[in-house]
């Protein structure tokens, strides 16, 4: 691409960690020169009024102040954008709510309530600025504010009504009433619901097709498994990969449709590492973002967490940091993630009510695309955890297809999961998903599709898997079950049963014109 690039000669980038890029390239983009500019760096402030501050050239990992170079704007002439909601660690009593003003606004709040006409609990927002300066990528001298309001003590399986605004915009008001939003917080007990789930979004028309899709499934919270908007294209993480931080807005203002009302609950890809804004790549997304925070390092893995619905816990994974192909956050939480992760799935699968337990990540365990095949980081980290305490689904973005295996034991066949087929984790092993056509360009397969209406069984597939030294080796393998090149989804309809009865996943990968490519049933005895 002959976007520009960040201010670090390739050479030297490719030999520093992502903490030592984000130095180096805070120390060239000096104070001096920011202050020129009319710029100062990502930060956030309580929002008790009009968005300003001190100026503050901080340390490289620490949130800084904003002080805008331009004059307020009327708040009756700016409209909330991008809205978009995430459960807290308890979906039946938490729930946050986030959007973005274009520029600074007054007092800005969140009004809710459990109908429509009365909104009259007013609640004030938190504001974080994200300044990205010229030079930095192809945007110019550019701030952006992300807004959110963290609920609590709310009622489980209930509706409420929300609205966003400041001062000059108030929601409440009858001719804004078309700008309220609803959720539905997660019921006391388990019953019957949907999920959907993808990886590797960005700004398209096919993003835009599948996220009305997704909407008509009326699921209850949607998995993306990043790569969520692509403003870093490049994606290896590192500063001199090519870089648009607007391609933000586009994205949230896409989105916002179904993720005002549906929680998007996101996991970072390789292209969600964007240096200039914290040591560890994440600082912009901790800024547009309210994940759970429940995960072993919140600073560090802002995308490692969990939370259970109903009768199904779901694990958020950072792959950045086991990734072998893509290093630059390689061993970022020095081990901490996987003993994290250990600790949940032994005590998720010790709790009565849980039944099933479904994991979700960036790059793929498990695939055989041409472009990047299957991530052996994962596999030596994380799979042999997931067999242990029989997980019961993976879903995985980075390769841009649609992609189901078999069950998995022992990076071999455990059982043959034909389409309609059903799998049991505790004898069979672990189904894994790659559902990364949400969006992005398509990539490829080295043998013919395989999916619902054109079946081409092989018996193996010549592919390969990244080692330690960033090589690909070559195998052969017999696990890829349905191979489908087109934009899609997954819906994941989740149906508990009384005790000692069968709990079910039932699982459909859906083409972007709605048209069912793939099924399957992942079956458990219920511990209800």
């Amino acid at each position: 691409m002959n976007t520009p690039r960040m201010g670090i000669p390739q050479r030297l980038a490719e030999r520093m960690s992502m903490a030592e890029q984000h130095e180096y390239l805070h120390s060239k983009f000096s104070r001096r020169g920011l202050l020129r500019g009319g710029a100062v760096a990502a930060g956030s402030l309580a929002a008790g009024g009009l968005l300003t501050g001190t100026a503050n050239a901080a340390a490289p990992a620490a949130p800084r102040l904003l002080a805008p170079s331009h004059e307020q704007v009327d708040g009756s002439l700016v409209a909330p954008i991008g809205r978009h909601l995430a459960f807290g660690a308890d979906p039946r009593t938490q729930m946050t709510v986030s959007w973005q003003v274009p520029v600074p606004v007054k007092k800005p709040f969140l009004r809710i309530g459990t109908h429509p006409w009365n909104l009259s609990q007013r609640i004030q927002a938190e504001v974080r600025s994200l300044h990205t300066p010229a030079g930095v990528g192809s945007s110019p001298d550019y701030t952006q504010y992300y807004l959110h309001v963290q609920l609590d003590r709310l009622h489980p399986g209930t509706t409420y009504y929300y609205g966003v605004g400041h001062d000059g915009f108030d929601p409440a008001s009858s001719h804004l009433a078309g700008t309220i939003g609803t959720f539905t917080t997660a019921p006391a007990r388990s019953s019957k619901f949907t999920f959907t789930a993808f990886g590797d979004q960005g700004v398209s028309y096919h993003a835009l097709a599948n996220d009305s899709l997704i909407l008509g499934q009326n699921p209850a919270f949607h998995l993306h498994a990043g790569d969520i908007c692509y403003a870093d294209p490049s994606g290896s993480g590192q500063t001199g990969d090519s870089f648009d931080v607007r391609t933000w807005d586009q994205f949230l203002a896409q989105t916002e449709t179904v993720a005002k009302q549906v929680p998007w609950m996101v996991g970072y890809g390789n292209h969600d590492m964007e240096a200039w804004f914290s040591p560890n790549g994440y600082g912009g997304e901790e800024a547009r973002f309210q994940l759970p925070g429940n995960g072993p390092d919140p600073k560090n893995l802002p995308g490692v967490y969990t939370f259970v619905y109903g009768n199904t816990a779901v694990i958020s994974l950072d792959a950045n940091d086991v990734s072998y192909e893509i290093p630059a956050n390689q061993g970022l939480s020095k081990g901490k993630q996987t003993a994290w992760l250990e600790a949940q799935l032994k005590s998720l699968r010790a709790r009565r009510g849980i039944d099933f337990i479904v994991v979700f990540f960036h790059h793929c365990a498990f695939s055989t695309t041409n472009q990047h095949a299957s991530e052996g980081g994962a596999r030596d980290a994380w799979v042999p955890l997931f067999e242990k305490y029989q997980v019961d689904l993976v879903v995985n973005g980075h390769n841009h297809v649609y992609e189901r295996t078999d069950a998995i034991k022992g990076n071999a066949v455990g059982r043959q999961v034909p389409i309609g087929g059903t799998a049991r984790p505790e004898s069979d092993g672990v189904v894994y998903v790659t559902a990364g056509g949400a969006g992005r360009s398509l990539y490829s397969f080295p043998v013919p599709d395989s999916y619902e209406g054109n079946e081409k069984p092989l018996d193996s597939v010549a592919t390969y898997v990244w080692d330690k030294g960033g090589n690909k080796v070559a195998e052969t393998v017999h696990w890829s079950r349905v191979r489908f090149t087109g934009y899609s989804f997954i819906r994941v309809d989740v149906t508990p049963a009384p005790r000692g009865r069968t709990s079910t996943l039932s699982v459909r990968a859906l083409a972007e014109n709605g048209t069912e490519v793939d099924r399957f049933t992942i079956a458990r005895r219920s511990r209800a």
